[in-house]
């Protein structure tokens, strides 16, 4: 028997969860069809009408109120084209093929104006396919317009509760998506930690690779949260709640930035401070800190206030104290260890007083807050998005024909395989065809595993529970799983979908009927779009590899550009820094998005998946350096040291623009001469100043690996 406080535990992660308010919004509105349906006596209108829920809630979005009303406005009027326009076409097999193929290529493109209409066209093609289902129900004398009329009453009605969900929980979404940036921050301090560990025989490079693929998490998470911000600010100046959720957006900005940081090759420092204690302390505290990243989440979520913690200031005591100590031995390691060691300190400390106060490194005037809106601001703008992916070279724009070809085929399969219950083809396509090999296989092995599961759970049910009114319960709770399950266990998810398809139609007298259907189509669906992928313009990785390779390198060294100028001028985290450093973290998150694509596409459509990991490993140390000189800017009060600075920093920018202009023009990379180069290259000897000889000691190191970088660039092109 579980205790009550047990129970209360479990309620409270329960009610934390980001997932709970779309379940508690999906249980109402499948129940509440349910309800309507019963007590007028309309079971013919409950499948269509749940039908129009689960597409309209597939279709949300975190918006703030009002721009959440735009969009369900939007998403009806294109459910409801969609929808009447199937219903008439439909009999006519060649129009409505046809129809069929240019609309999911329109719908498709209509992605790229922004992430909310890419949402919004994913399920306006859900809702087409469900209205063709529909069409698998008797209809009554007359009716030809009732069940698109019912599809679209299930959509406002679920719109309607979401919008009010909306008002009475404004910063709702703020909260989750903050807490989501702070479990990514989380984890990833939790794997930099031990990258300290001083012991012999740790694969340094499996751990920088495993940092570099959870920094893709960390910078997704704060994407996110900057599109929620931005429609909670819109063009007023934030105050009240959404300026404290900014003020903690911003907070985690500079977190991420200098727990990212690099001062100093991880592999040298264990190895000379191997017979010390100091690094199994910074390992330590980087643990502590990774678990008040947690705490912070937890308070988010919960909407309670986060617990002092005094763990973290007497590690950073006895830190400060081993490196004090180290310094005063007889045999105290080089000038350039030790500052890179209290440059460590001072960052470590840095995050300890950003985690542990209110202090926020950013205040809230003027051109400090402002955003980057990701959206178009203008109908015109909005066509141009357009207009520029209708290219071969484009994703987009091959996903779009890939997918439109792939249903008009599987529209012409269900006609000649399975004319009246086979548009579960359809929507095993759509649902299985993503813009990338290794996502669509994927998604076919979870889609087909959790059909399988869904359609023996289906059978036992239909044994088990034959009383209508039991049935009906697990129908909304089957719909409530899958909301529940889509986006980090889609297996499960589709199994529930499977049982509440099963279900749904058992209702209509045929739940048998449709098992077994349902599991062929899945596989026909699944072939179809297996097959698409692989012949119709396959987007292999290789193809678009030189341009993510020569795009991360740019903006590195935009990122690092800024960076020296705040050395010359002070520090400043204004709208263009920002821009910069976030361009340089998505580009490092896209090489290892790209790469992780590539590791599953068939062997001989990859390029040297070696060379490749390699230069992600490179790149992300190298990006690490140059955040640590973000981490520490402040204005070089020497006018000499502040020449140095400007002149190797503005020579090392050259150097990466170069290395990026090389991949982009697919010209061989020459490996320079590394003593040559750092002969030409300003050195900290001489430099009186202490921040000078650390900025110069990072760009040393930020040079080694611009020429470890073309010597991988140059192995991938010799293979």
């Amino acid at each position: 028997m579980l205790s009550h406080a047990t129970l209360l535990h479990y309620w409270r992660r329960l009610r934390g969860s980001d997932r709970f308010a779309e379940c508690q919004r999906v249980l109402l509105a499948l129940g509440g069809v349910i309800l309507y349906c019963l007590w007028r006596n309309h079971a013919a209108a409950m499948i269509p009408a749940m039908l129009g829920v689960i597409a309209c809630a597939l279709t949300e979005t975190e918006d703030h109120w009002r721009s959440r009303l735009t969009t369900l406005l939007i998403t009806l009027f294109c459910f409801a084209s969609v929808a009447f326009a199937v219903e008439r076409l439909l009999p006519l097999t060649l129009p409505f093929t046809l129809t069929l193929g240019v609309m999911t290529f329109v719908l498709v493109m209509l992605g790229s104006i922004s992430a909310r209409y890419a949402t919004i066209a994913g399920g306006t093609l859900i809702l087409a396919v469900y209205t063709m289902i529909g069409t698998d129900q008797p209809h009554p004398s007359g009716s030809f317009f009732i069940e698109p009329l019912q599809l679209l009453a299930g959509a406002a009605w679920y719109g309607a509760l979401s919008l009010l969900w909306s008002v009475l929980s404004p910063q709702l979404a703020v909260r989750h998506a903050l807490a989501r940036v702070f479990d990514a921050l989380g984890d990833y301090l939790e794997t930099k930690s031990a990258l300290f560990t001083p012991v012999h025989g740790i694969d340094r490079d499996a751990l920088l690779l495993t940092l570099a693929m959870q920094n893709e998490q960390v910078v997704e998470a704060l994407n996110d949260t900057r599109i929620v911000l931005i429609d909670r600010i819109g063009m007023r100046r934030p105050r009240g709640a959404t300026a404290a959720r900014l003020q903690l957006y911003f907070k985690a900005q500079d977190i991420h930035e200098r727990v990212s940081s690099s001062h100093y090759p991880y592999a040298e420092l264990a190895e000379a401070f191997y017979h010390s204690d100091v690094l199994f302390r910074c390992e330590h505290i980087l643990r502590l800190q990774a678990r008040q990243c947690r705490k912070q989440a937890h308070a988010l979520r919960l909407r309670t206030s986060l617990a002092a913690t005094t763990d973290m200031s007497a590690a950073h005591n006895d830190l400060r104290n081993a490196i004090y100590a180290l310094r005063s031995t007889p045999s105290s390691p080089s000038e350039q260890l030790l500052r890179s060691l209290d440059a460590l300190l001072r960052n470590i400390a840095a995050i300890q007083s950003l985690l542990e106060n209110d202090h926020t490194p950013m205040t809230l005037d003027g051109e400090d807050v402002a955003l980057q809106n990701p959206g178009p601001q203008s109908l015109s703008e909005a066509w141009d998005r357009i207009t520029i992916q209708l290219s071969s070279r484009s994703s987009r724009f091959r996903h779009a024909i890939r997918l439109s070809i792939a249903l008009m085929a599987g529209f012409g399969v269900l006609r000649v395989v399975h004319p009246q219950h086979g548009y579960w083809i359809l929507l095993t396509t759509l649902l299985i065809c993503q813009p990338s090999y290794g996502a669509t296989l994927s998604r076919l092995l979870q889609r087909v595993s959790g059909t399988v599961i869904g359609v023996v759970i289906g059978w036992a049910t239909l044994r088990l529970l034959p009383a209508a009114p039991w049935q009906l319960l697990l129908i909304v709770l089957s719909g409530v799983a899958f909301f529940a399950a889509r986006l980090r266990r889609y297996t499960i998810a589709t199994a529930s979908i499977t049982l509440f398809v099963v279900l749904c139609f058992n209702q209509a007298g045929n739940g048998y009927e449709v098992m077994w259907p349902r599991l062929l189509d899945t596989l026909i669906g699944a072939a179809i779009a297996a097959l698409s992928i692989y012949l119709v313009l396959p987007d292999w990785q290789g193809r678009q590899l030189d341009q993510v390779l020569s795009n991360t390198l740019r903006n590195d060294a935009r990122y690092l550009q800024q960076i020296i100028a705040q050395y010359v001028h002070g520090k400043r985290d204004d709208l263009p820094y920002r821009i910069a450093r976030r361009e340089a973290h998505n580009a490092d998150a896209a090489l290892s998005g790209m790469l992780a694509n590539m590791l599953r596409e068939p062997g001989r459509q990859q390029r040297g998946n070696e060379d490749l990991l390699r230069f992600l490993t490179l790149a992300h140390t190298m990006l690490g350096h140059i955040s640590a000189l973000g981490a520490h800017r402040q204005a070089i009060d020497s006018t000499p040291a502040r020449d140095t600075v400007t002149l190797a920093g503005n020579l090392i920018v050259t150097k990466l623009e170069h290395l990026a202009d090389a991949l982009l023009a697919n010209m061989p990379a020459t490996v320079p001469d590394s003593e040559a180069e750092q002969s030409t290259m300003p050195h900290a000897d001489g430099v009186q100043d202490e921040t000078a000889r650390l900025v110069l000691g990072q760009l040393a190191l930020i040079l080694t690996l611009r020429d470890r970088l073309a010597s991988v660039m140059k192995d991938m092109r010799s293979e």
